[in-house]
């Protein structure tokens, strides 16, 4: 049997019985870990690089299974000879969801109209710019990338795909730019969304030459991490811009701080991933990652492969 170690009954219950594991109940952010047969730790859904410090403890671990997409700060604190796998595929849809939800709720003035409307008065938007025949930039064109261009292809966009590095199209895009030409690409896009992982290369990326470079009126749509942005730099280009946020540097954003109040701002408090898709689908993933595990296979997903000693 594989004893496996779950932060908190809910998820356990969902996952269910596997065959050929062993569950056990294990917050690695504070209680002491319950039995040293633990291989495989399921982080918590929330600060996962600040609890699991505490996999160190334990002699059999051979895997860190993520409840997250991204990993920063997560392979500094586990230690090399364990492997650390994250839940691709979980968030893409609901992440994409809400990039598109913020694209269009700025575009079109929804909240202008939400205040308006809290203090009971009807006030017109005037003319607002559509999402279709905008010209769309999506930086970061890994799977979360991917569905938000499929989902923004059904509006009549024109979309313009970046990664690390070019790379040959697909059915949405004709090419993959690499992000080497974003100071060309910026100035000819009207939406910019970043969707690209926190590391040292991403840290900033959208600085204040990125926001200097974006025309006047155009609007730049942060669903990645918060760090990926220079807020700063935000601050001085809001009006200028609009800008919508699901993530924020500090996060959480103090109460006061000079975003709320940032004219053609739109924050949502890192919202993306807590739906009601989210048990279902990282359970699933959970299963079938538990399952190969049982049966010897490798798991997928890994960010850090298991080093066999």
């Amino acid at each position: 049997m594989v004893v496996v170690s779950f932060p908190d009954p809910v998820l356990r219950d969902a996952v269910g019985e596997v065959p050929g594991i062993e569950a056990v109940l294990w917050d690695p952010a504070g209680d002491e870990a319950p039995d040293e047969r633990i291989e495989v730790v399921v982080a918590p859904y929330l600060g996962a690089a600040s609890a699991l410090g505490s996999v160190a403890g334990l002699p059999r671990v051979r895997l860190v299974q993520l409840q997250s997409a991204g990993y920063d700060g997560v392979l500094e604190v586990v230690p090399d000879p364990v492997g650390v796998a994250n839940a691709a595929g979980v968030y893409d849809a609901v992440t994409a969801e809400l990039a598109v939800g913020m694209t269009i709720a700025s575009l079109r003035g929804i909240p202008d109209a939400v205040r308006s409307g809290d203090e009971a008065r009807w006030v017109p938007l005037g003319r607002r710019t559509s999402l279709a025949d905008r010209r769309v930039l999506v930086v970061g064109y890994g799977s979360v990338g991917r569905a938000i261009a499929q989902r923004l292809s059904t509006f009549e966009v024109a979309l313009t795909a970046v990664a690390s590095r070019a790379r040959a199209g697909d059915d949405l895009v004709d090419s993959v730019h690499g992000i080497d030409e974003l100071p060309a690409l910026l100035p000819e896009h009207d939406v910019v969304i970043v969707i690209v992982p926190l590391n040292d290369s991403t840290r900033h990326l959208v600085d204040d030459a990125f926001l200097s470079a974006m025309p006047d009126g155009a609007l730049l749509v942060n669903v990645a991490r918060g760090p990926v942005a220079d807020t700063d730099a935000l601050v001085a280009h809001a009006g200028r811009l609009g800008i919508a946020l699901d993530v924020t540097d500090p996060e959480p954003l103090p109460d006061g701080h000079p975003l709320w109040s940032a004219p053609g701002v739109l924050i949502t408090p890192h919202a993306g991933g807590n739906t009601t898709a989210l048990l279902p689908r990282m359970s699933a993933l959970l299963r079938d990652q538990l399952a190969r595990i049982a049966a010897g296979g490798e798991p997928r997903h890994l960010v850090r492969p298991i080093v066999k000693t």
